[in-house]
């Protein structure tokens, strides 16, 4: 599809997530300049704005979840018209857990300009304060709410390699860490931060089960919780490689039972393949004679 020329931009602009002054110079000219601002909460809004000084000239709409779907398409009207909308969530970045979502995918469905002024967001802030191993990681959004759902996803995460990142309510957190604390074992390292950059921030790092008994007194505020990936098995290459071996005998094809035996243990599917091939290469060498 060709690209438009005639209609307006969406602009996804990240707020601070608590201190004012964490905002951008971009945002605090694109609040005072978009024809359009829609705003997940007006009110914490107009508090930013008073902060930083700035007086839109733009109308503000409403822009939360329940409201999203059906403000959708004088918002597209708007940006068609070929004004700038400049979405804001309460803080951090848009369509991370906060709504936006929907109304990129309508504008990339018709090509209408998305960009995209970077700044806070509470994952990436988590992840650098934890501690925690950072060169590899997933976010999962919200912890389910329903301790059934829950204890599922957990399990799910009992192997999971990357260090994991996931919002949670205050009132939730104790039953997630303790829930957590059973399903991937009370000796997991994780974090929690809590009011990140604002007057009360909070990083408490700990096994599960220590910040589970920290977190059963009460905890106020907005939480993120950093988990610690799930150890190497470390079973030994050579317990695998007969396993492989023994499926292969039993008339499994040897690709199959090395992938499967990989999957199980968590090591490469390639590196334990090869070992298998290696082990018998060196098995078919034929013994030197007597001299």
């Amino acid at each position: 599809m060709a690209s438009s020329t005639a209609g307006g931009r969406l602009v996804l602009a990240a707020t601070p997530l608590g201190d004012p002054r964490d905002a951008s110079a971009r945002l605090v000219d694109a609040l005072a300049g978009a024809e359009v601002i829609a705003a997940e909460d007006t009110r914490k809004l107009r508090a930013l704005t008073t902060a930083l000084g700035v007086t839109p000239r733009g109308r503000v709409i409403s822009f939360y979840e329940d409201v999203e779907t059906a403000r959708l398409p004088k918002l597209l009207d708007a940006l068609r018209a070929g004004e700038t909308v400049l979405l804001v969530t309460d803080a951090g970045m848009p369509s991370v857990s906060d709504p936006g979502y929907r109304l990129v995918a309508a504008c990339v469905a018709e090509d209408l300009p998305v960009s995209c002024l970077p700044g806070p967001s509470a994952v990436t802030t988590a992840l650098a304060l934890s501690g925690l191993a950072s060169d590899r990681f997933c976010f999962e959004g919200f912890a389910p709410r329903k301790p059934g759902e829950r204890g599922r996803w957990l399990r799910e995460l009992a192997g999971q390699r990357r260090t994991t990142v996931f919002f949670e309510s205050p009132h939730r957190l104790a039953g997630t860490l303790a829930d957590a604390a059973r399903a991937l074992g009370p000796q997991r390292a994780a974090a929690v931060c809590r009011e990140l950059t604002k007057t009360y921030e909070e990083v408490r790092r700990g096994t599960l089960g220590e910040l589970a008994e920290w977190a059963a007194a009460g905890v106020r505020g907005e939480i993120t919780v950093v988990l610690a990936g799930a150890d190497s098995p470390g079973t030994p290459v050579a317990e695998l490689v007969d396993e492989v071996a023994e499926r292969a005998a039993a008339g499994e094809r040897l690709k199959s039972a090395a992938a499967a035996v990989a999957e199980a243990a968590g090591v490469s599917k390639k590196e334990l393949y090869d070992a298998v091939i290696a082990r018998r290469a060196g098995n078919a060498k034929p013994e030197r004679g007597a001299g």
